[in-house]
């Protein structure tokens, strides 16, 4: 097979490890090479300057779209979460592993479909397309009719990936704990632990599909939204069958005129909240690839609920006080409910507060201004860079906040970041306020 889109997913422990063991071996090189050119012009350069390198970066992002499975997963929450912190060159790299992640070769395909349906697996379907229409870090997607002319799309899990997640997991830690860039004070072992079992819960297609259901039922008087249904009869814990809801990339939307743009993000951004608020049910990945949109319509598809989880009553509570303090541009009501809801540690408060006051005095600016809110204006960012530099060079100060949190803030922040993609421009804060209207507390 030469098509390069076709790469055998390792699936055995050992081809894994070996993976790992590539990567580590060509980060070291890296950073040899890097370190001798940079002492050779007199620099002397620090061990986070040799590993934050454009081809460190690309060596990562390449073995760990290979590898797929939570390796890649781990990759992507990494490059969506990394944010403004990390250079934009690095930033862009690690990017790749957003984009399609490489096909299982036929043969490899046929044999997970052998192991599904059987040998006549092909008798189910009218018509099969062998190439698929999407491949992601835990499967792919194809695209395939059923005899009575039902179109679907059947998403089909890479061998192995299942039984590797806490290998991987381990893995991946293990280079983090090398690479010196997290302080040893740091415990990570809470977060590890809830890494393996939400990868473990994504790689459950009957669970998924249980959450497809549930979401539909939520959105269901939501005309801005699809969400496909699952076909149960044909549908394990390995390969999931649903309807085929066409749809354009979210990200095309970049081009589009302001009001398609504005109310597109508008609807993500009001959805969010909803499930933070309101559902007690939350899509936590927010990767651009999980939304399509259809111009005939209007209408967003959602897609891949394998990371739905519960948002907890606490978490939700929390996430109300920082939204009223900040509709009240109450900055010491603020102060309190980051540190309430553990964004904020009590060693920062004692040791940083002038520089949090700072980020608070950045971000209450920013946010307070009449709507609508300008998500392109990304003015205050070095402002906040600024301040953070502070904080972020104590890392005996670093801590994690709670996972619920830290979940439900990774779906927050990959939606504002698409919304900043879009340009969008919508008044912000008057949805706040009509959310937290109509889900009051304790409803």
């Amino acid at each position: 097979m030469t098509d390069p889109r076709y790469r055998k997913v390792p699936s055995s422990r050992l081809s894994r490890l070996a993976g790992f063991g590539q990567l580590a071996g060509g980060i070291v090189g890296g950073m040899v090479a890097e370190g001798a050119r940079r002492l050779a012009s007199g620099d002397r350069p620090s061990l986070p300057d040799l590993l934050l390198t454009p081809g460190n970066a690309m060596r990562t992002a390449e073995q760990l779209a290979r590898l797929r499975g939570a390796a890649m997963k781990l990759g992507q929450m990494i490059s969506l979460d990394a944010g403004d912190i990390l250079p934009a060159e690095l930033t862009a790299i690690l990017a790749r592993l957003r984009e399609a992640a490489d096909f299982m070769p036929p043969a490899q395909l046929n044999r997970v479909l052998i192991g599904h349906w059987g040998p006549t697996w092909r008798s189910r379907f009218a018509r099969f397309d062998p190439i698929p229409i999407a491949a992601a870090s835990i499967g792919q997607v194809h695209k395939a009719t059923l005899p009575d002319g039902r179109v679907v799309a059947v998403k089909v899990q890479y061998p192995g990936v299942a039984a590797s997640i806490d290998a991987d997991v381990d893995n991946v830690a293990t280079l983090l704990r090398l690479s010196g860039l997290l302080p040893p004070t740091l415990d990570i072992a809470p977060l590890l632990a809830e890494a393996k079992r939400q990868l473990h819960e994504e790689a459950d297609y009957v669970r998924e599909a249980a959450q497809m259901r549930r979401y539909a039922a939520l959105l269901a008087d939501d005309p801005r939204f699809v969400v496909p249904a699952p076909v149960d009869d044909l549908s394990g814990a390995a390969v999931l069958v649903m309807d085929f809801v066409p749809g354009q990339s979210i990200d095309r939307l970049a081009d589009a005129d302001e009001e398609t743009r504005n109310s597109t993000a508008s609807a993500l951004v009001g959805l969010v909240l909803r499930e933070v608020m309101g559902f007690g049910l939350m899509q936590t990945d927010p990767n651009f690839a999980n939304y399509r949109w259809q111009p005939e319509t209007g209408r967003i598809v959602l897609l891949d609920f394998g990371a739905a989880r519960p948002v907890p009553a606490e978490t939700s509570l929390a996430y109300r006080r920082l939204l009223e303090a900040g509709l009240a541009e109450d900055r010491a009501a603020l102060k309190q409910a980051l540190l309430d809801a553990g964004f904020v540690a009590p060693e920062i408060l004692t040791r940083h507060g002038p520089a949090l006051d700072g980020m608070i005095e950045v971000m209450m600016g920013h946010l307070g201004r009449p709507d609508p809110f300008d998500f392109a204006d990304r003015s205050f960012v070095e402002r906040l860079r600024g301040h953070a530099r502070t904080i972020m060079a104590d890392r005996s100060a670093w801590h994690i906040p709670p996972i619920d949190t830290l979940f439900v803030q990774r779906k927050v922040s990959g939606t504002a970041l698409l919304a900043v993609r879009l340009r969008a421009r919508f008044a912000l804060r008057a949805m706040v306020r009509e959310i937290l209207a109509e889900f009051p507390p304790h409803s």
